[in-house]
C-alpha cells in the first residue's frame, strides 16, 4: 500500500513535466523576454491589455514593446511554475509533520523545496540578465532536477516494487554511468538551446557537407561570457555554434552506446521490461533529434524532443532505483539476500554492503 502523499507526489511530478515543456515552448518561441521584468509582466500580474496598461508598459519599458503572444507564453509558464512551488512546499510541510509518526521520507521533500526556491531565483535571473546562456542552462537543469526528484519521491512513496536479489555490481555501475551521461547530454542540449545552436548544422550525418566542419570550441564553450548584452537570438558566430551542435551530436552517440549496454545487461539479469523501456525511450529521443535537423527545428518536434529528454532521464532514475531495492533478511550477524523466481540466486553479503537508494 502506498504511503500518504503518494498521489500528491505523482501530481507534482506530472505538473513538473508540464512546467519543463512550457519552459521549452517559451525558449523555442523566443518568448524568454516576453515579459522584461519579474515576477510580473510590465509591472502587472498578467500581460498588459488595456490602453492604460499599454501606455504604462511603453513608458517604463521603451526597449521592450509588448508582444501579447510572447508575454502570455512567459506568464503561463510562471503561473504553472508558481503552482508547482506551492505544491512542493505543501509536500515538504506534510513530510516533516508525518516523519515522526509514519516514518515518512522528509529529507527528499525538504531538498525539493530548496531546489524549487533556487529555481525561482534562476527564473528571475534569466529575465534580469537577459537570457545569459549560463543562467538559462542552469535554469533548465534545475527544472529537470526538480522533475527527477519528484519522480524519485513518488517511487519511494509508492511501495510498488518487490525487492530483488543480488544483482551484478557491473549492472549498478553501468546504470549509474548511464544516468550521468544522460544528465550531461541534457546539459549540452540546454547549452545548444541557450546559444541558439540547434540549426547550426542542417544536414545529417555530415555538417555543412563535411564530416568535421570548421568549429570554434573555445568560444562555443566560453563559460565566462560577460553579462550585459541581450542574448535573445544568441551572440556567438557560426563556427562557435557549430562546435556546440557537433558536441551535442557526439554526446548523443555516447549516450546511445551506454544505454544499449545498459539494456543488454538488464536483459541478461532478467529485467527485460526495464530493458525495453530504456530502448524505447532511447529510440524515440534519437528519432526526434534527427527529425529536428532534417526538418529544421519544427516547434512541435522540438518541444517533443525536450519531453523525450525528460522521459529518458526519468527512465534512468527508475532503473537506478529499481536495481537498488534489494531483499534483506537478517541471518546471524549479516544479511542473506532471498532469491526472486525468474531472476536468479543471490549471494550472502554483510549487513553494510547494501543501502536503500
Amino acid at each position: 500500500m502506498a504511503r500518504p502523499g503518494f498521489r500528491l507526489a505523482v501530481f507534482a511530478t506530472l505538473l513538473a513535466l508540464l512546467v519543463v515543456l512550457l519552459g521549452a515552448y517559451t525558449r523555442l518561441t523566443h518568448a524568454g523576454l516576453g515579459c522584461p521584468d519579474w515576477p510580473g509582466c510590465y509591472g502587472f500580474i498578467s500581460v498588459p491589455k488595456t490602453e492604460a496598461q499599454l501606455a504604462h508598459a511603453e513608458l517604463h519599458f521603451p526597449e521592450h514593446p509588448v508582444e501579447e503572444a510572447k508575454g502570455w507564453a512567459e506568464m503561463v509558464h510562471r503561473y504553472f511554475a508558481g503552482t508547482l512551488a506551492l505544491v512542493i512546499a505543501y509536500l515538504a510541510l506534510q513530510a516533516v509533520r508525518r516523519h515522526a509518526r509514519d516514518g515518512q521520507p522528509y529529507r527528499l521533500p525538504v531538498l525539493l523545496l530548496g531546489v524549487v526556491l533556487a529555481q525561482a531565483a534562476f527564473g528571475m535571473w534569466t529575465v534580469t540578465l537577459k537570457l545569459w546562456p549560463q543562467v538559462v542552462t542552469a535554469h533548465l537543469l534545475g527544472g529537470f532536477t526538480t522533475l527527477s526528484l519528484l519522480f524519485l519521491l513518488s517511487l519511494r512513496l509508492s511501495r510498488a516494487f518487490a525487492p530483488l536479489p543480488k544483482l551484478p555490481l557491473s549492472l549498478r555501475r553501468v546504470a549509474a554511468l548511464a544516468l550521468l551521461v544522460v544528465i550531461g547530454q541534457i546539459a549540452l542540449g540546454g547549452w545548444v538551446s541557450a546559444n541558439y545552436a540547434a540549426v547550426a548544422c542542417i544536414d545529417l550525418p555530415t555538417c555543412h557537407g563535411q564530416w568535421w566542419p570548421s568549429a570554434d570550441f573555445s568560444n562555443g564553450f566560453h563559460l565566462t561570457q560577460h553579462v550585459g548584452p541581450n542574448y535573445l537570438g544568441g551572440q556567438l558566430d557560426s563556427d562557435a555554434r557549430t562546435a556546440i551542435h557537433i558536441s551535442h551530436r557526439l554526446g548523443a552517440m555516447i549516450v546511445t552506446c551506454v544505454l544499449l549496454m545498459l539494456s543488454w545487461k538488464l536483459h541478461r539479469c532478467g529485467l527485460s521490461r526495464l530493458a525495453r523501456l530504456v530502448l524505447l525511450a532511447l529510440v524515440m529521443q534519437v528519432g526526434l533529434g534527427i527529425s529536428n535537423v532534417l526538418f529544421h527545428l519544427p516547434l512541435a518536434v522540438a518541444v517533443a524532443h525536450n519531453a523525450g529528454g525528460a522521459l529518458l532521464l526519468l527512465s534512468m532514475v527508475l532503473v537506478n532505483y529499481r536495481i537498488r531495492v534489494v531483499d534483506k533478511v537478517r541471518v546471524g550477524h549479516g544479511w542473506r539476500l532471498t532469491p526472486v523466481p525468474g531472476v536468479g540466486l543471490s549471494q550472502p553479503m554483510r549487513n553494510d554492503s547494501w543501502r536503500r537508494f
